[in-house]
């Protein structure tokens, strides 16, 4: 697996690359803010990028949310100090493919990274009972189906609703279609939904989007 590191401490850039690369991953690039990690993974497409909450120019979680955006295929763990829940569900409502602390020994660190490989969240099993705790007993983190989607999805379903083609969709929104078949991905998930026509009748009977008009 291709890794990206991103982080604004340099030594601790280097003990995560000696890390990953005793573990078979294959380190390719390095940054220390929110700005170059973005740019990075655009022009270096990884597979996994290790991404910092805490960097300057950018922070992490304002990097995952345009790093998702123009690079969908590359998968996003939060690696941070931060053990904070709104740190946690928004990076997790924003598409991140895990959350892992700074404070983990090696040998969890590295298992829950292989766990991506498995297609499952990189999230260690304290982490995932806090998420889901969350989710039930507290609306305010994302309990409520309208707080799992963001503002760019909700265009994206408007356009849905209106009849648009995933080519055209990508038009309107000047993004790929590869990220519109992303978005569509997640908003299925979110909404529980077998394909686009019951995904617009669950935005439409949450409130979250107008019927279309009539024409």
């Amino acid at each position: 697996m291709r890794v990206l590191i991103a982080d604004d401490h340099a030594l601790f850039r280097d003990g995560i690359t000696s890390l990953l690369e005793a573990a078979g991953f294959e380190v390719i690039g390095q940054v220390g803010d929110g700005q170059a990690a973005i740019d990075s993974v655009t022009s270096l497409q990884p597979d996994l990028a290790l991404i910092d909450i805490s960097m300057p120019i950018c922070n992490g979680l304002e990097a995952l949310e345009q790093i998702k955006s123009k690079s969908p295929e590359t998968r996003i763990v939060i690696l941070t100090v931060s053990d904070e829940d709104a740190d946690l569900f928004t990076a997790i409502e924003a598409g991140a493919d895990g959350y892992l602390l700074k404070s983990l020994g090696s040998d969890e660190f590295i298992s829950s990274l292989r766990a991506l490989e498995k297609g499952e969240l990189s999230i260690t099993r304290k982490t995932a009972t806090r998420l889901i705790e969350g989710l039930v007993r507290n609306p305010e983190n994302g309990n409520n189906k309208d707080k799992l989607i963001t503002e760019r999805e909700l265009e994206l379903l408007c356009l849905v609703a209106g009849g648009l083609t995933n080519k055209a969709i990508a038009q309107e929104l000047s993004i790929s279609e590869n990220t519109v078949k992303y978005h569509l991905k997640k908003i299925l998930q979110k909404l529980g939904a077998q394909n686009r026509t019951e995904a617009v009748s669950s935005a439409i009977s949450l409130g979250l989007i107008e019927p279309p008009t009539e024409a």
